[in-house]
Protein backbone atom coordinates (compact mmCIF):
# COMPACT_ATOMS: atom_id res chain seq x y z
CA UNK A 1 0.00 0.00 0.00
CA UNK A 2 1.38 3.61 -1.20
CA UNK A 3 0.66 6.37 1.35
CA UNK A 4 0.30 9.64 0.08
CA UNK A 5 1.10 12.85 1.60
CA UNK A 6 -2.51 14.65 2.67
CA UNK A 7 -0.37 18.12 1.14
CA UNK A 8 -0.72 16.32 -2.40
CA UNK A 9 -4.57 16.92 -2.23
CA UNK A 10 -5.28 19.66 -0.28
CA UNK A 11 -5.23 22.28 -3.28
CA UNK A 12 -2.39 24.45 -1.54
CA UNK A 13 1.04 25.38 -2.31
CA UNK A 14 3.32 23.83 0.14
CA UNK A 15 5.65 26.21 2.04
CA UNK A 16 9.51 25.38 2.19
CA UNK A 17 11.38 24.80 4.96
CA UNK A 18 15.12 24.89 6.03
CA UNK A 19 17.29 24.01 8.28
CA UNK A 20 20.75 25.41 8.72
CA UNK A 21 24.04 24.43 9.87
CA UNK A 22 23.37 20.65 10.17
CA UNK A 23 26.05 18.58 11.52
CA UNK A 24 27.38 16.18 8.93
CA UNK A 25 26.97 13.40 11.32
CA UNK A 26 23.01 14.26 11.44
CA UNK A 27 22.81 14.12 7.76
CA UNK A 28 24.53 11.27 7.25
CA UNK A 29 22.10 9.20 10.12
CA UNK A 30 19.41 11.17 8.19
CA UNK A 31 20.30 9.61 4.58
CA UNK A 32 20.87 6.25 6.19
CA UNK A 33 17.32 6.24 7.42
CA UNK A 34 16.28 7.56 4.03
CA UNK A 35 17.62 5.02 2.00
CA UNK A 36 16.25 2.00 4.99
CA UNK A 37 13.05 3.41 4.45
CA UNK A 38 13.11 3.91 0.43
CA UNK A 39 12.68 7.38 0.07
CA UNK A 40 14.83 10.34 -0.55
CA UNK A 41 16.52 12.56 1.98
CA UNK A 42 13.14 15.14 1.07
CA UNK A 43 10.70 12.43 1.62
CA UNK A 44 12.29 11.47 4.63
CA UNK A 45 12.55 15.04 6.39
CA UNK A 46 9.10 15.52 5.20
CA UNK A 47 7.45 12.48 6.75
CA UNK A 48 9.51 13.27 9.86
CA UNK A 49 7.96 16.81 9.40
CA UNK A 50 4.03 15.29 9.45
CA UNK A 51 4.49 12.78 12.12
CA UNK A 52 5.99 15.72 14.50
CA UNK A 53 3.55 18.02 13.76
CA UNK A 54 0.94 14.68 14.48
CA UNK A 55 2.06 14.48 18.11
CA UNK A 56 -0.39 15.04 21.06
CA UNK A 57 -0.03 18.57 22.35
CA UNK A 58 2.37 18.89 25.76
CA UNK A 59 -0.27 18.71 28.91
CA UNK A 60 0.99 21.45 31.89
CA UNK A 61 1.79 20.12 34.94
CA UNK A 62 -0.89 22.11 36.21
CA UNK A 63 -3.13 19.48 34.19
CA UNK A 64 -1.17 16.52 34.91
CA UNK A 65 -2.04 17.88 38.74
CA UNK A 66 -5.66 18.52 37.79
CA UNK A 67 -6.42 14.79 36.23
CA UNK A 68 -4.50 13.35 39.40
CA UNK A 69 -6.64 14.95 42.04
CA UNK A 70 -9.37 13.67 39.95
CA UNK A 71 -8.68 10.05 40.37
CA UNK A 72 -9.13 10.50 44.28
CA UNK A 73 -5.98 8.39 45.18
CA UNK A 74 -5.30 7.79 48.54
CA UNK A 75 -2.27 9.53 50.09
CA UNK A 76 0.37 7.96 50.62
CA UNK A 77 3.48 8.37 53.18
CA UNK A 78 4.58 11.96 53.34
CA UNK A 79 8.44 12.68 51.91
CA UNK A 80 9.95 13.49 55.42
CA UNK A 81 8.66 9.76 56.72
CA UNK A 82 10.18 8.16 53.30
CA UNK A 83 13.72 10.21 53.81
CA UNK A 84 13.74 9.90 57.44
CA UNK A 85 12.96 5.60 56.75
CA UNK A 86 15.89 5.58 54.31
CA UNK A 87 18.21 7.65 56.39
CA UNK A 88 17.69 5.44 59.29
CA UNK A 89 18.15 2.38 57.13
CA UNK A 90 15.09 0.49 57.89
Amino acid sequence: MVVVPLWCYNGTMPASLSIKNVPDDVIERLRARAARNRRSLQGELLDLVERAADELPIISARDVYQRIRKLNLPAGESSADIIRELRDGR
